[in-house]
C-alpha cells in the first residue's frame, strides 16, 4: 500500500477524485495525518465511514516502526527504524540547548537519514561499511520526523540531511521529502530551518541552487587540498575541489543563505596548521562557516579523534584567519552516535549484511 505520508495534496486529490470525492478532503486527510497524527483512518471522523474504508484499503498511515530508542548521558537521543523490507535506518535527535552546528540554541534538531547505507564509502564513516542497498522514498524520511516526535515529546523545529546516506544521490526523494516538511499543510518546518549536506557531488549542488527554497547547504568537506580528502573521500577523485567549489560559488549566487563546511578532525589525517590555513581560505572565498567536529570513533575503522589542546589549535587558526568557525562539542559518543553504527550492528546481527 502506498503511506500517505509521502502523498501530496495533488496526487491525494487525484486519488479521491477516482473515488468520486472532492479535492479539499485531501486536506483534511493530512490535517489528521500531520497535525493530529492519527493511526487509524477510524480516526478521520469528519471523514464518511465508506471513504475511510476505501482509504484503509489503499494506503497506509505509516511505512516503518521504531524498534529501539537510546539516551546519551548528554541528551542526545538515537532511534532505529525498520523499514517496511526490514533494512534500518537512524535519526539522532541533538539536545535543545545546543544546535547541529555547535551555538547556543533553544531548537531541536533532528538528523535524518536519506539512503540505506552508501555508496561514496567515505574512510572514516560507518554508513558505507556494508555499501548501499537502497534510496529512502520520501514516505520514510518525513515519517524519521514524525516518530522521532511522538517518541521524544519534542516538536522538532530544526532538520540536517546528515545522517545516513549522500542526501544528493537521492535528489528527487530528498526534495519531494522537504516540500511535504515545509509545507503549511505538512510538517511546517521553515525552510530556513532545514538543511541539506553533501559529500560534494557538483552537479547535484548546481540542480538544488536551482531549486527555489532558501534551504541551507552544508558541505562535508573534511579535507582542504585535495591529496587528504582524496585519502578520506573517494568522491573528491570524481569532483575534485576545484569542480566542487566552482559549483558552491554557482550556488552562493542564487542562495541567500551561507554555505557551512563540515569538517570532521581526524588525528594525523587533516588535523595539522597547513590544512586549517588553506580551509581557512577557501571558506573566506565563499564566505563560508566552519563547524569542526571532533572524530566519533567507529568499531573496525582506524581512525581517531585529536586531543583537545589540537583540536583548540585549529579553530583559533581559523578564527585567526578571519573564519566564522565553531567547534561542535562531543555530542552522543557514549551511544555510537556517528552515522549508521546502530544500524550496521543490527544487520550483521539478523544476517543482512556480512562484513569481512
Amino acid at each position: 500500500m502506498i503511506p500517505l505520508t509521502g502523498q501530496t495534496p495533488d496526487e491525494l486529490a487525484a486519488a479521491l477524485a477516482a473515488l468520486g470525492e472532492p479535492a479539499y478532503r485531501a486536506r483534511q486527510i493530512f490535517e489528521w495525518i500531520h497535525r493530529k497524527r492519527v493511526l487509524d483512518f477510524q480516526a478521520m471522523t469528519n471523514l464518511k465511514p465508506s471513504l475511510r474504508e476505501a482509504l484503509a484499503r489503499m494506503f497506509s498511515l505509516r511505512s516503518m516502526q521504531p524498534v529501539r530508542d537510546i539516551d546519551s548521558s548528554d541528551t542526545t537521543r538515537k532511534y532505529l527504524f525498520r523499514l517496511h523490507d526490514g533494512r534500518y535506518v537512524e535519526s539522532v535527535l541533538i539536545p535543545a540547548s545546543t544546535s547541529f552546528f555547535g551555538e547556543r540554541s533553544d531548537r531541536h534538531t533532528l538528523c535524518v537519514s536519506s539512503q540505506v547505507g552508501c555508496a561514496y564509502d567515505c574512510k572514516f564513516c560507518a554508513s558505507g561499511l556494508a555499501g548501499f542497498t537502497r534510496n529512502l522514498e520520501a514516505a520514510e524520511i518525513v515519517e524519521q520526523i514524525l516518530h522521532a516526535e511522538e517518541i521524544s515529546g519534542e516538536r522538532i523545529n530544526n532538520l540536517v540531511f546528515m545522517g545516513m546516506g549522500e542526501p544528493l544521490a537521492n535528489l528527487r526523494n530528498v526534495l519531494k521529502a522537504i516540500s511535504i516538511i515545509n509545507a503549511d499543510w505538512g510538517i511546517a518546518i521553515g525552510a530556513r530551518h532545514i538543511t541539506v549536506s553533501t559529500s560534494g557531488l557538483a552537479p547535484q549542488i548546481r540542480k538544488l541552487a536551482d531549486q527555489p527554497l532558501q534551504i541551507r547547504l552544508a558541505l562535508s568537506l573534511h579535507g582542504a587540498t585535495d591529496a587528504v580528502r582524496e585519502r578520506i573521500m573517494p568522491v573528491n577523485r570524481k569532483y575534485p575541489l576545484d569542480v566542487l567549489f566552482d559549483a558552491l560559488r554557482y550556488y552562493n549566487e542564487r542562495k541567500k543563505q551561507k554555505i557551512t563546511f563540515e569538517y570532521i578532525l581526524i588525528k594525523g589525517v587533516n588535523d595539522d596548521l597547513e590544512q586549517a590555513h588553506v580551509l581557512a581560505r577557501r571558506a573566506r572565498n565563499l564566505n563560508a562557516k566552519v563547524n569542526l567536529i571532533p572524530y566519533n570513533t567507529v568499531e573496525g575503522l582506524p581512525w581517531e579523534r585529536p586531543d583537545e589542546p589540537t583540536q583548540e589549535r585549529f579553530l583559533t587558526a581559523l578564527k585567526t584567519d578571519g573564519v566564522t568557525a565553531t567547534l561542535r562539542r562531543e555530542k552522543g559518543h557514549d551511544i555510537n552516535a556517528a552515522c549508521g553504527q546502530l544500524r550496521l550492528r543490527r544487520e550483521v546481527e539478523e544476517g543482512k549484511i556480512a562484513l569481512s
